[in-house]
């Protein structure tokens, strides 16, 4: 099933990055009240664990510096509930997806069926160990169609990112580590200039290249070694292997009718970047 696993990733993935990517979502948490992007970002996701310190959500979340999550919760909750911030979180993706997707994909019965068998793969799997997604599972899943997509693929993605996090863990790899062995992953070098750590204190990054190196995972010129590259593919395997639960629930007739019905909906929102 870890074939299955990547390609649902692949397919799932476009749709849930409208939230990040498209306007509609950025505008409505804005409305709120939210004054920046990770502001809206930080409230609405973290918003289905409740009311955590800044230290549980960075927990959850793993992959965030020291201290940047404290810049944003708990005060982005001071004056907006989290219950809105998900809301809009929720209403503004759905409201992406619309647009992308056309009158006649939106309302298609594909999408329907696409958004039952998403839910029904997400709702049927187990949280144990799963605190972002079981974060999720605990709230309503939506009536109508595009959101209901939106929201169970949303599940699934945080039920592969914890995970993900726990492969990283196991792997001895930290956040900004992660960080690095992806950029190396994607080509970029050096893996300092990635956008996900570029912004770390100097200081910061160069201890982590040289925690890298010193592991024999990075080589001296900021490149894999053989030991980086087999760590790296050890880390994605593992992933997709903890992913496969959710496609296990669905019958195999279920899941050639989930990916058919999907590959359409995907192709489209991949084709705008999600945006």
């Amino acid at each position: 099933m870890t074939r299955t696993a990547r390609r649902m990733f692949d397919l799932l993935e476009p749709i849930c990055l409208v939230t990040f990517l498209s306007d509609e979502c950025n505008d409505e948490l804005a409305a709120l009240g939210h004054r920046t992007y990770w502001d809206g970002y930080f409230a609405s996701r973290a918003a289905p664990l409740g009311r955590v310190p800044a230290q549980v959500v960075h927990a959850a979340f793993y992959n965030f510096a020291d201290g940047e999550v404290a810049r944003h919760i708990p005060s982005a909750w001071e004056t907006i509930p989290p219950e809105a911030s998900f809301a809009a979180r929720e209403r503004g993706s759905a409201a992406s997806l619309r647009r992308i997707l056309g009158e006649e994909l939106a309302s298609s019965p594909g999408l329907v069926r696409a958004a039952e068998l998403t839910t029904q793969a997400a709702v049927n799997t187990p949280t144990a160990g799963r605190v972002m997604f079981a974060g999720m599972r605990a709230l309503p899943v939506p009536t109508d169609p595009v959101a209901r997509l939106w929201h169970s693929a949303t599940m699934l993605r945080e039920h592969r990112g914890d995970g993900h996090i726990a492969a990283l863990v196991g792997a001895g790899i930290g956040g900004a580590e992660a960080h690095v062995l992806s950029a190396l992953d994607m080509g970029i070098h050096p893996p300092e200039s990635f956008g996900r750590v570029q912004h770390l204190p100097k200081v910061r990054l160069a201890a982590v290249m040289a925690g890298l190196r010193s592991r024999g995972l990075v080589d001296a010129e900021g490149h894999f070694t053989d030991a980086g590259r087999e760590t790296k593919q050890r880390i994605e395997t593992l992933t997709d292997e903890l992913a496969a639960a959710p496609y296990d629930t669905l019958s195999p007739a279920e899941l050639d009718e989930l990916i058919a019905a999907l590959e359409p909906l995907s192709a489209t929102v991949a084709a705008t970047g999600s945006q």
